[in-house]
């Protein structure tokens, strides 16, 4: 995908390499989870943190029987031990709670600090540490602390690393392109809002679950809001020329995108519509949608 004159956010996740392992910071190693895709990019990161021979470890990947060797050896190699303290999960998309038995199997049980998804934790709900909004989790030179920000997930996490000023971002900001805003637990005014509350934490970094490192924080995350603002734009032009159904839209706006991604790219324009009609500002009928020249008033 390249940078076209509608889009603000450049990159993307296909074809980006990154290694299977690597020192993201004193604190922080990076373990792929082994399920490259156009939408995992090189994988789901999993991380070690904290300086101790039993750091935490930040979410499980998806469950491929390649990550468990590779998560063990770089705890040998990299803080000197084979074991780890506890669980820390950002959200319960399989992606990243797919791993959890063979952890389990590997480590033995250990508290996992997550905010429960009923239906979607799976295999982990029984064994869930209950975390949300400022929950902290301590280990050896890491302190990690809950944000909630939901909108790509209702259950979704950001756990802000206080050693670093930095913050895990899960799917909330990836380190290449940008994320999907899902009709199942997904939410684009929750997610507008949760971004804006990282900005306005001025982070120095984040650690994406998708990609490399972002050092530019703040600047990513403005991009990100920026990105979302001009879709909607777009979006109201569309439906403004007559364009009511969401594959006529996608067709317009994301002519730079390769064909393959219009389903997903679909999904997002349908998070916006939905936004949109909760706000007033746009009705549906069946498959159509319409824009509303103002947002409707109710009467004292």
């Amino acid at each position: 995908m390249t940078q076209g004159p509608g889009r603000v956010v450049q990159g993307a996740m296909i074809g980006l390499k990154m290694p299977d392992i690597d020192v993201w910071s004193e604190r922080v190693v990076t373990v792929l989870g082994q399920n490259p895709g156009p939408f995992t990019g090189p994988g789901t990161n999993t991380f070690l943190v904290g300086t101790s021979a039993k750091p935490l470890l930040l979410d499980l990947g998806q469950g491929q029987p390649a990550w468990l060797p590779l998560l063990e050896q770089a705890l040998h190699e990299h803080r000197g031990g084979s074991d780890i303290e506890a669980v820390v999960i950002t959200h319960a998309h399989p992606d990243h709670i797919g791993g959890f038995e063979d952890a389990r199997r590997r480590f033995g049980e250990r508290p996992l600090y997550k905010l429960p998804w009923p239906g979607m934790d799976g295999a982990t709900s029984a064994s869930i540490t209950l975390a949300g909004e400022g929950t902290v989790v301590e280990t050896e030179g890491a302190t990690l602390r809950a944000i909630h920000t939901p909108g790509h997930a209702e259950d979704h996490l950001c756990w802000w690393l206080e050693e670093e000023r930095a913050v895990f971002t899960g799917d909330v900001v990836l380190g290449a392109g940008t994320t999907i805003i899902p009709e199942h637990g997904g939410d684009l005014l929750d997610y507008l809002r949760s971004l804006k509350r990282l900005l306005e934490l001025a982070p120095s970094v984040l650690y994406p679950a998708h990609g490399p490192p972002v050092r530019d924080a703040c600047g990513r995350i403005a991009a990100y809001i920026a990105h979302r603002e001009l879709r909607e734009q777009q979006i109201i032009a569309a439906l403004r020329a007559g364009q009511a159904l969401v594959v006529d839209m996608v067709a317009g706006i994301y002519a730079d995108v390769p064909v393959f991604l219009h389903p997903a790219a679909a999904v997002s324009v349908g998070s916006h519509l939905r936004k949109l009609e909760r706000e007033g500002r746009a009705a549906r009928d069946g498959e159509s949608w319409s824009v509303l020249a103002s947002p409707p008033t109710t009467a004292d």
